[in-house]
């Protein structure tokens, strides 16, 4: 696949890896790459304030610090009135955050700082540019730097923090003791990590992207975040069907007593894909349901009319519809978690030899030695909530710890050589080589019953026109987001699952 750079997250690590090596090797001096970064910065805040706003420019002493000053430089020449507060004076500045101070007393010797707390009063600027510490921190903020950020974050100022939100873990996204708040990030050279992990989501605002000339061959990564734009690059491109099969049936093995909606909604989730066929397998007693609820749905019923779930002994008739056709299956929604359901589950994963997504109260069913025994040619997308992830991974303690949930679950894909789409927020959807994916929009507007099953059938039958579990998810979920936020544009309170097939 072809993902953009713009979309890449970076750990500060890696970003100081591109940094050093643009610099002392490809020959671009840091000097230059803070001008490049102030600019951009610059000209961004200035699209989003007013000619002639007071600012003020909180610094610390290194790099974050020149990039203010990068910032106040050229801010002050397009007519705004910058004032400067230097947390630790203007002594043991960095190399070249020390040329960039020099540049500004050379324009205006009289230039406005303040370097006593007392003296500090943010209720006085339009704008505040936080350029305190930016990714090199790496200790708890401390007196005063913690009175100092809770004065930015008590002032009504626009808030604008360059690379990360002082106080804020550039890696985990957690804040260490205090962190700025601010309207928007702006993220020098890559975008980082931490901006979309735990307390990154509420903190940092618009992320946006100030680029750095960084040669691709430096570039590094932790992650991606999942985009409609190369999301669409990578799609195959639409074309006439043939026949009705030609990508493939949908088998969709769901629902027990009482818990049919799940199938349906999976079901009618993914005949809206437009895909030629879809097949629910079923009980025969609850045929009668999806007969008049699944018009467009060929039904297979397995049994005798007095089964109401599924058991070891439906399994050789399973396993015999889905040889018919060639196709994907989509296991789990609604299945119900009676152990001979879970004992059909497990042989029946061990046994099927294609495209699985494995979702629900199939998860539940999953144990190490069914993954153990998955078939050679098997493929596998699982698509956990947080406490079907718990039963799958051996540290479940941490898993509301974003990051480590991250490193959790592109682990566990790799190790398994199967696709995890863990749900929450962020969702992270994880590759078989442990590449990970993370959503950008807040996905709690999706936690009510019957979404999952929605996603499910969205995925799996992406999955048959697309041939590939990343693009399918991602498709699945940014459909889902965008149909929801349709509905809320349109005044609605909180979208239910039926809006976004």
């Amino acid at each position: 696949m072809q993902i953009p750079h713009r979309y890449h997250i970076t750990s500060a690590e890696q970003n100081r890896r591109m940094d050093s090596k643009t610099i002392n090797e490809f020959g671009i001096d840091g000097f230059t790459l803070m001008e490049i970064a102030g600019t951009r910065a610059a000209d961004y805040i200035m699209q989003h304030s007013e000619t002639g706003s007071k600012v003020l420019l909180v610094c610390g002493k290194g790099n974050n610090a020149g990039d203010a000053f990068v910032v106040g430089r050229i801010l002050s020449q397009q007519g705004y009135k910058c004032s400067y507060f230097l947390c630790f004076g203007d002594e043991d500045l960095s190399a070249d955050a020390q040329k960039n101070y020099e540049l500004l007393l050379k324009l205006d010797s009289d230039l406005p700082i303040i370097t006593e707390l007392t003296e500090l009063d943010t209720r006085n600027y339009d704008v505040i540019v936080d350029g305190i510490f930016g990714t090199g921190l790496t200790s708890e903020v401390r007196s005063p730097i913690d009175e100092v950020i809770d004065l930015i974050n008590s002032s009504t100022s626009t808030v604008f923090a360059l690379d990360i939100p002082s106080g804020l873990s550039s890696d985990t996204g957690k804040i260490m003791g205090a962190a700025v708040r601010a309207h928007h990030t702006l993220s020098f050279g890559a975008l980082k990590a931490g901006s979309f992990l735990n307390d990154g989501k509420e903190i940092c605002g618009e992320v946006v992207l100030c680029d750095l000339p960084f040669p691709n061959e430096y570039r590094e990564h932790a992650g991606y975040l999942i985009d409609e734009d190369w999301v669409e690059i990578n799609s195959t491109p639409k074309k006439q069907r043939e026949h009705k099969y030609a990508e493939g049936m949908l088998y969709i093995i769901a629902g027990s007593e009482g818990l049919t909606g799940a199938a349906i909604l999976a079901a009618k989730s993914a005949w809206a894909k437009e895909l030629g066929a879809v097949t629910v397998i079923t009980p025969k007693a609850l045929l009668d349901i999806y007969e008049k609820t699944l018009i467009q749905i060929i039904k297979k019923p397995v049994g005798n009319s007095s089964d109401t779930h599924f058991t070891s002994k439906h399994l050789n008739d399973v396993l015999e519809i889905l040889q018919q056709k060639k196709g994907t299956i989509l296991i789990g929604p609604g299945l119900g978690r009676e152990s001979e359901t879970l004992e059909f589950v497990r042989a029946l994963l061990k046994q099927y030899n294609g495209n699985a997504v494995i979702d629900a109260d199939a998860l539940f069913a999953l144990d190490e030695a069914t993954i153990q025994q998955k078939p050679a040619n098997t493929q596998w997308i699982l698509t956990p909530h947080p406490g079907e992830l718990s039963r799958l991974l051996t540290d479940s303690n941490s898993l509301d710890d974003d990051s480590n949930r991250m490193i959790q679950v592109s682990a566990f894909a790799k190790k398994h050589n199967s696709t995890i789409l863990s749900k929450g927020y962020p969702g992270i959807l994880a590759s078989k080589n442990g590449e990970a994916f993370l959503t950008t929009y807040d996905s709690r507007i999706f936690a009510r019953a019957g979404f999952g099953d929605v996603l499910a059938g969205k995925i799996g039958a992406f999955w048959l026109t697309e041939q590939n579990e990343i693009i399918a998810s991602s498709k699945a979920l940014l459909q889902g987001y965008q149909k929801a936020r349709l509905v809320l544009e349109m005044g609605k309170n909180a979208p239910e699952p039926l809006d976004i097939i």
